[in-house]
């Protein structure tokens, strides 16, 4: 399948989308490709409203229309009482409306976009513009094409609605020097309890969320390039069967960072199947060490074999984050929402802070998959995070996206910056955490004084 890659340059877009509201085009046709005739512009673009049809000459002119109905071959004029056509001269949109809405447009089988048999792109199957101003488009033919009437391109895009923002809605730095900013931050961060050297962190999360991919992500990001260590992949069962601890190095060679990323077994709606909701309070207490073997049909006891029956403050859970799937939000069984709601309620018994990690959001947002910078700049990511955010039970400010290295074989600098921002968050979490901690212990010891 050929790639279609629009002539219009990005800044002409953007103005023609700022006439319109908050909308994206779409090309639809492109003569050079499918051909300069009517029933190649037809084919692709019958039936397909709004559009935006566009002329390109060899003097360098830039020029087209707008219609808010639909083209097709009736041989009939179309009322349209939105039509423009218009002509981009020193960058700028000079915008000429319809003077007479019930001939905006004409339908035409042997041409391309007609607006009013007054400009023409595409007229008796050859691959030039028709242009007669003056009857229901004023505009000056000089300044329009330049008299130019042989085209060299012709593209219609299609309107589509757009859920990019005005502006970001988070503020982000997208500079290395950021990036390596964040990572010094990781780097030298020390929990505020002094005998603790590192804070441990608990992924949960349905199977194939990215809890995995999450810490080799991040591990990349500090490798310096992308890795594999802990198995991720796609499957419809969990691929972690064991409870595993992660300690991630600065470097290969580098000392140890002062995070720890705790891997489970995947969550699963049906029951006896997934991570059982009592080794999660083993986990948060913990009571379970590295390695341990999940059975979903028998959860650890206390007379289990490794039970850990005194863990002190740094076997913990000091952050529990929640990886969830953005394309899977609108659909997560409520079987698994009432998993995560029970695992909820007992992390917030044992005053644990918690975070939502939204995963694969290139995946679900074209405006973010096109580029990963947006991703505060997309209405429908923003919806998804506040949907997120209700049902899981924790305020928006609590929920982060991020991409994980995946397919790819190079890191980037924009997953890097949001991997590594959520990781500076999961350490603030952590030491609020530890307030708590102290404030409790301090409570207790005015308690035994009096």
């Amino acid at each position: 399948m050929t790639t279609l890659n629009p002539l219009l340059s990005r800044n002409q877009q953007r103005t023609i989308c700022s006439q319109l509201g908050n909308v994206k085009l779409k090309l639809l046709y492109k003569a050079s490709i499918h051909g300069f005739t009517g029933a190649a512009f037809h084919q692709r673009c019958d039936y397909q409203a709004p559009t935006v049809s566009v002329g390109y000459n060899a003097s360098g002119y830039v020029f087209g229309g707008y219609a808010s109905q639909p083209f097709s071959q009736s041989g009939q004029y179309v009322n349209d009482n939105q039509a423009f056509v218009f002509s981009f001269t020193g960058g700028k949109l000079q915008k000429y409306p319809c003077t007479n809405a019930p001939n905006a447009l004409l339908m035409q089988g042997n041409s391309g976009p007609n607006f009013g048999n007054v400009m023409i792109l595409i007229h008796g199957n050859q691959p030039v513009t028709y242009s007669a101003p003056g009857n229901y488009y004023n505009f000056n033919a000089a300044e329009m094409h330049g008299n130019d009437l042989k085209l060299t391109e012709c593209e219609v895009y299609q309107v589509e609605e757009s859920t990019e923002l005005d502006k970001p809605w988070r503020t982000v730095v997208w500079e290395s020097g950021k990036r390596a900013e964040l990572m010094e931050s990781i780097k030298t961060y020390k929990p505020i309890i002094s005998f603790m050297s590192q804070i441990r962190v608990l992924l949960i999360g349905q199977v194939g969320a990215g809890k995995s991919s999450f810490f080799n992500s991040i591990n990349s990001v500090f490798r310096g390039h992308v890795t594999s260590q802990a198995i991720a992949g796609s499957s419809s069962t969990s691929l972690t069967t064991q409870f595993r601890t992660y300690s991630v190095n600065a470097g290969r060679e580098g000392k140890p960072l002062p995070i720890i990323l705790c891997d489970t077994m995947g969550l699963e709606d049906s029951k006896g199947a997934g991570l059982d909701v009592e080794d999660i309070s083993s986990i948060l207490k913990g009571h379970m060490l590295d390695c341990y073997q999940f059975n979903p049909a028998a959860p650890l006891h206390p007379e289990s074999p490794g039970y850990q029956k005194s863990p002190a403050v740094k076997d913990k859970i000091h952050c529990v984050v929640y990886v969830i799937d953005a394309s899977k939000v609108s659909i997560m069984p409520p079987k698994l929402e009432e998993k995560m709601e029970a695992i909820r309620r007992k992390v917030n018994l044992l005053g644990i802070p918690q975070l939502v990690l939204l995963t694969k959001v290139d995946e679900t947002c074209p405006l973010v998959k096109e580029d990963l910078r947006n991703i505060y700049k997309s209405g429908y990511i923003k919806d998804l995070m506040q949907e997120v955010s209700v049902r899981v039970g924790v305020p928006l400010s609590c929920v982060v996206p991020v991409k994980n290295y995946s397919g790819e074989l190079e890191l980037d600098l924009s997953c890097d910056i949001l991997l590594l921002s959520t990781v500076i968050q999961m350490l603030r979490f952590a030491d609020n955490y530890f307030d708590d901690l102290g404030y409790q212990v301090c409570s207790a010891k005015y308690r035994d004084a009096y």
